[in-house]
């Protein structure tokens, strides 16, 4: 049986599965018919955070932040350039701290920004403070 990994649409949080040999940009879900990586951070809630960390087998590293919070939107367009560089070999996701607050108090997130790098669900690094781009791509690939 070939090796497929789980993805998981970002619009309608269908699990999808796409081939290992075959690159994940151009894929689409099956249920919503969206592309699966948009080169764009996918945003989440408190709902959806815990399927999307869990049932994605690419790593995913989620930049928690807030509306207020300045290098919050200093670092913003930096994380969206990042994830146009690497998607999809890693999913980029945003969590909005203030309108959900039980998902970043799970974390123990007390700094915003704030990013934390998951593999198969598991919390693996996480790196506070804002970052441009290359150097979140340079922490990423070092921890992946």
């Amino acid at each position: 049986m070939p090796k497929t990994n789980q993805i998981v649409c970002p619009h309608c949080q269908a699990v999808n599965r796409v081939p290992a040999a075959k690159s994940a940009r151009a894929a689409k879900c099956g249920k919503c018919k969206r592309p699966l990586f948009a080169g764009t951070p996918a945003e989440l809630t408190d709902q959806t955070f815990a399927k999307m960390i869990a049932k994605t087998d690419v790593p995913v590293v989620v930049d928690f932040w807030a509306p207020w919070c300045g290098p919050c939107k200093m670092m913003g367009p930096e994380f969206a350039k990042a994830a146009q560089q690497l998607e999809p070999k890693i999913r980029f996701a945003k969590l909005n701290t203030q309108d959900h607050q039980l998902t970043a108090s799970k974390y123990r997130i007390q700094g915003i920004p704030n990013m934390i790098l998951f593999k198969n669900g598991v919390p693996v690094a996480q790196q506070a403070g804002a970052l441009q781009a290359e150097q979140i791509k340079s922490w990423l690939e070092s921890k992946i």
